[in-house]
């Protein structure tokens, strides 16, 4: 049998340069991809169990809120400063106190003429103006829980939560 001759590389070394490069470029882009599948697959499995766990876990603490609803309270407010306000004006309200459970519910009834004190006397200060709009009612929320804090602590309520809110 005869040989084939061989073909006379055009340059030296050119050949073999060209298919290592494309070769290994090849081979790199493989092992990357392989890797990222195996740790992504690795990091979303530890992720879901630790995510299972802090739900679980979670579902353990979480105890049932207990709501205390407190009496309608109908009040004067301040007079606006000027001419032709001579009219009085009023709010009614209906509050209910979120509580983190029943124990902080025995702690905080027997304090709820204190607490209904503190609340009206703070509301006669204000004025039909501090109340309007969203951004006057959430100021008025904020203030009532810091008060009714005050007076329940060493017990604490987590919010005061608005039924009503008529004014006149």
């Amino acid at each position: 049998m005869a040989k084939k001759p061989k073909k006379a590389p055009a340059a030296e070394g050119e050949t073999g340069e060209a298919e290592a490069p494309k070769s290994r470029k090849k081979l790199f882009i493989a092992v990357g991809a392989a890797a990222l599948l195996v740790l992504g697959g690795g990091g979303a499995f530890v992720l879901k169990k630790r995510g299972a766990e802090a739900q679980a876990a979670h579902a353990e603490e979480q105890k049932p809120v207990v709501f205390l609803d407190m009496r309608e309270m109908m009040l004067n407010l301040s007079p606006e400063a000027g001419p032709g306000q001579d009219r009085a004006k009023y709010a009614k309200l209906r509050i209910t106190l979120e509580l983190k459970d029943a124990k902080v519910e025995g702690e905080v009834k027997p304090l709820m003429p204190r607490v209904e004190d503190t609340l009206q006397v703070y509301m006669r200060e204000l004025r039909p103006s501090d109340l309007s709009g969203s951004t006057g009612l959430y100021r008025l929320r904020e203030e009532l829980l810091r008060r009714v804090n005050v007076a329940v602590y060493p017990a604490k309520v987590e919010a005061v939560l608005f039924k009503d809110v008529i004014l006149q």
